[in-house]
């Protein structure tokens, strides 16, 4: 189907003057993206972000198409899917952020409690964020995906698809360099 629309937008662009990029050049059709709107809001999300979701079934559809693996054969129905899953990782991210806000919520009395102007707090945290934007993105992912995001080694090496040792190594390299940072800066 993706190849006879490739089709039917090559001799219709040839026949309008249509050049790259013009509507036509869209890999889901209006009845298609209404099916991924729907399933994404019937997913639970917002309405506010059923564009981005509608986008990223058609980047999908067409880096599928760019990788060479060709059209699904029933891209209503594999665009569907793709939408049922971006539903279920929006779930995912956003219960993500409801931990940390917890875990950040639950830190803070404790703070407080130490410190009543929470002067000792601001400049912690900023160095805290000054060591996480100096070390490499591999360690920070790490780094943040454990400690911010509160999954344990072995969902970190999962998501991440790679091995738990990697995942301890790296976890090891990034506190030990964000420590030191913190100590240089003579913060703890």
């Amino acid at each position: 189907m993706l190849r006879r629309r490739a089709r039917r937008v090559q001799e219709d662009g040839a026949a309008t003057g249509e050049t790259a990029g013009g509507p036509l050049d869209d890999p889901l059709d209006a009845v298609q993206e209404r099916r991924v709107r729907a399933v994404l809001a019937l997913g639970g999300v917002p309405q506010a972000d059923l564009p981005d979701g509608v986008q990223q079934v058609r980047l999908r559809l067409l880096e599928r198409a760019a990788s060479g693996a060709g059209a699904p054969r029933d891209v209503s129905a594999w665009a569907a899917v793709v939408a049922s899953n971006l539903a279920v990782d929006w779930h995912r991210a956003r219960r993500r952020q409801e931990r940390i806000g917890e875990r950040l919520a639950s830190l803070r009395p404790a703070a407080h409690a130490v410190d009543d102007s929470g002067e000792d707090t601001k400049v912690l945290s900023l160095a805290v964020a000054r060591g996480l934007d100096e070390l490499p993105d591999a360690q920070r992912q790490i780094l943040v995906l454990r400690f911010y995001a509160d999954l344990p080694v072995r969902g970190i090496a999962e998501e991440l698809g790679i091995p738990e040792g990697t995942v301890k190594s790296r976890l090891h390299a990034a506190v030990r360099a964000l420590r030191t940072r913190l100590h240089e800066d003579e913060v703890v």
